[in-house]
């Protein structure tokens, strides 16, 4: 009862802010650029977001590998496309990979299920802060770029310094905690280690373009052409407050973020209404049309747990 009341309010909180955000903008102009959505970009962005997900899917399965949990790669993309359709239609957007993790624990040990879970996720977020830090200092410094607000910069730079906080404090305290020195160690191997490191940049990197990629498709969708040096610095900030467990998919708080921060690439806040609705309904339905690996017939197998 508290969990359904709980959604029930994200579920009012977004439409809230859906509604607020819309009274913000010029709502006539996004709904006629919603009307005149191109069909070919729509087309371009569900191919680059199912594409957005095997990449996850097999960072995922090769994370899972250096743990000692081998999958097949129809089990991963099935776990990973019904991960993302509970993620996208209940609040925290996490359920669904915990939901992924209590799954796989029950071959491999829900610790190292979770672990896996844990440092793919990670794994894909520090990719996408990268993209962002680097990027941003290169329309800093390329003259006649998008101009950055000094805010932002140093909002940028704060978050640039915390994660390196936070990643000396994990060395430091390692040999204190044991459960810290644990975890230390299981990403040691799965996501540092000499032979799986390269495939694992490769594969985050690959995550995030098509995200980013699939985004600005979107944009182009409703009539909107981001530079590059936007694609790269605001969609990544668009996209963060997806995480923020406020909404339910991150509805109303990714569109007010696109109302603000496309303006800093030359578009109307409407603009950026119509590009971050249009991103939003492909995403879902890429996941849901991912979900029909679960009708596919064929047997499943469960997994298996090395050493």
């Amino acid at each position: 009862m508290k969990g359904t009341v709980k959604t029930g309010l994200k579920f009012a909180v977004a439409v809230v802010l859906m509604a607020l955000v819309w009274r913000m903008v010029d709502g006539a102009e996004v709904a006629t650029r919603l009307r005149a959505l191109r069909p070919g970009w729509v087309v371009v962005a569900v191919f680059l977001l199912l594409g957005q997900t095997v990449l996850s899917a097999l960072r995922w399965r090769l994370t899972a590998a250096q743990l000692g949990h081998r999958m097949g790669l129809r089990r991963a993309l099935r776990e990973y496309f019904l991960a993302q359709v509970v993620n996208l239609a209940l609040p925290g957007g996490v359920l669904g990979d915990a939901g992924r993790a209590v799954r796989a624990g029950a071959v491999a040990g829900l610790e190292r299920a979770g672990q896996a879970v844990v440092f793919e996720r990670l794994a894909g977020q520090a990719a996408l802060v990268a993209v962002v830090l680097m990027a941003a200092l290169g329309v800093s410094l390329a003259p006649g770029g998008i101009v950055l607000p000094g805010a932002m910069l140093a909002g940028l730079a704060v978050v640039t310094v915390g994660l390196l906080m936070a990643g000396g404090l994990v060395v430091l305290t390692g040999a204190r905690w044991p459960r810290v020195a644990v975890w230390r160690e299981a990403a040691a191997r799965a996501v540092f280690a000499r032979e799986v490191w390269p495939q694992q940049v490769a594969l985050s990197l690959g995550t995030v373009a098509a995200n980013l990629l699939a985004f600005a498709a979107c944009a182009a969708a409703v009539g909107v052409w981001l530079p590059l040096g936007a694609v790269l610095v605001i969609l990544p900030l668009v996209l963060f407050t997806m995480l923020v467990p406020l909404t339910i998919g991150g509805w109303g708080l990714r569109e007010g973020a696109a109302v603000a921060l496309f303006p800093l690439a030359g578009a109307t806040g409407a603009e950026g209404f119509a590009a971050s609705a249009a991103f939003g309904v492909v995403f879902l339905l890429t996941s849901v049309l991912g979900m029909a690996l679960w009708l596919w017939p064929g047997r499943t197998e469960p997994g298996r747990q090395q050493g």
